[in-house]
């Protein structure tokens, strides 16, 4: 009995396709890993080496060098600064008095003259002239004066012995009367005169210095002339006009109650401090258009280093500060959460403390709060630094502590460290 071979089914007849498949996992897999091997090699190229650590760990690790300076406490004068110009004290246009002929100038252009010094000569003849006119109507009305008085007396004693009339007597004596202030006129052209003759010498009416001459000799001058001979100003005192906010008034007149307030003037980059004088005169009203109020002050200016509308610096010193907590402007720094410094430890570590400035005098800041005397603060290299820094401390220079004042130095806390909590009620870190 033969037996019979059944075909194959076609189940039977199918190839697994599992071998095939995992052969092309494997050979993804295989062109990912390449394709991550050659994207390290080109991120080490890039950067010289290997990817870097993490940078937390690495500032942990690392020491950064700084400057620092201790807290102290110090008396600090508080200044109020503004910009202003010197203005004369006096400021005159000499002008001549009466018209004439100018013979001769007595001063240079620049000197220093004296109240009453001659500066100029206008020709005197015409007044001359004019005074002994003058003088020779008064010696002839003198005369006629004398006769007339003569008659008064002899009309009188004909009057008595009924004479002559009561009315003859009455016009002789209104004669003399009218000779009399006849003279008194007289007199007065006299005295014009000799005030036309004084004016013809121009003398300085104040002590200052002269200006550049206007008229040269040899022009007719007149008093009309709208520029004059020549400008004298007074130098010495001197005055200087600036202007400081409105919101600072009530702090200045509160402060004028005491003592006069000094104000002290210095150059326009502040380098050359040029005089200390004070407080005057505070204007009567607020400029609304610059919302600031104008002040004067008084200088003695012997050596004459302030001139006439010369740009200044002036600052009013209101008080002095007793006993405050000093820092370097340099080592504030502003953050989100406000003000705060690094404080260097005993570990060379550092800690961010939030602080309250009071104000930045110049290159020093007052601090109200979040600081002790003798603590080590950092004056330079804040950027680099995150709390829990280590550090590698020097002492500050002067230089340094001056080459970044507050709010242009200073910076907010590094990204990735922790931010500046903000200051409690009384400034305190927490």
């Amino acid at each position: 009995m033969s037996t019979t071979v059944a075909p194959p089914s076609a189940s039977s007849s199918v190839v697994p396709r599992r071998p095939r498949t995992a052969r092309v996992v494997w050979i993804v897999l295989g062109v990912l890993a390449a394709l991550a091997g050659v994207a390290w090699l080109v991120r080490a190229r890039r950067t010289g080496g290997p990817p870097a650590a993490d940078p937390k760990s690495a500032s942990a690790s690392r020491i950064v060098s700084v400057a620092t300076a201790k807290v102290t406490r110090e008396d600090v004068p508080i200044w109020l600064e503004g910009i202003g110009n010197v203005s004369a004290f006096f400021r005159v246009t000499v002008k001549p008095q009466v018209d004439g002929r100018l013979d001769k100038v007595f001063f240079n252009e620049g000197q220093s003259v004296k109240k009453g010094d001659l500066l100029a000569q206008i020709d005197p003849r015409p007044f001359k002239i004019q005074l002994e006119s003058a003088q020779a109507a008064f010696a002839r009305d003198q005369a006629n004066i004398k006769n007339a008085e003569v008659n008064v007396e002899r009309y009188q004693k004909l009057a008595q012995d009924n004479l002559i009339t009561q009315q003859q007597l009455t016009d002789q004596q209104a004669v003399v009367a009218q000779l009399r202030a006849q003279l008194q006129g007289d007199q007065a052209q006299i005295d014009s005169a000799r005030l036309n003759l004084d004016y013809a010498r121009i003398r300085s009416p104040i002590d200052g210095v002269a200006g550049v001459r206007q008229v040269d000799p040899g022009n007719v001058v007149h008093p009309s002339d709208p520029n004059g001979l020549v400008v004298v100003t007074q130098i010495d005192p001197i005055a200087v006009l600036f202007t400081l906010p409105e919101d600072q008034l009530l702090s200045v007149r509160e402060a004028m109650g005491d003592d006069p307030l000094v104000v002290e003037a210095q150059s326009r980059d502040g380098d050359r401090s040029l005089g200390q004088g004070q407080l005057s005169v505070i204007d009567n009203e607020i400029n609304q258009a610059t919302a600031t109020v104008r002040l004067k002050a008084i200088f003695q200016n012997p050596d004459h280093r302030l001139w006439p509308n010369q740009f200044v610096k002036a600052r009013v010193k209101l008080k002095t500060r007793k006993g405050a907590l000093v820092v370097p402007a340099a080592v504030v720094q502003h953050g989100p959460q406000g003000t705060f410094v690094y404080v260097v430890g005993a570990d060379s570590t550092v800690a961010l403390r939030p602080v309250h400035v009071v104000t930045i005098e110049g290159e020093r800041a007052i601090i109200g709060s979040g600081l002790e005397p003798d603590e080590v603060v950092v004056v330079n290299g804040q950027a680099q630094l995150r709390p829990g820094a280590r550090v590698s401390a020097s002492k500050a220079s002067a230089a340094s502590s001056a080459a970044a004042p507050a709010g242009s130095a200073s910076s907010a806390p590094p990204s990735g460290s922790a931010r500046a909590p903000g200051p409690g009620p009384a400034g305190n870190a927490p």
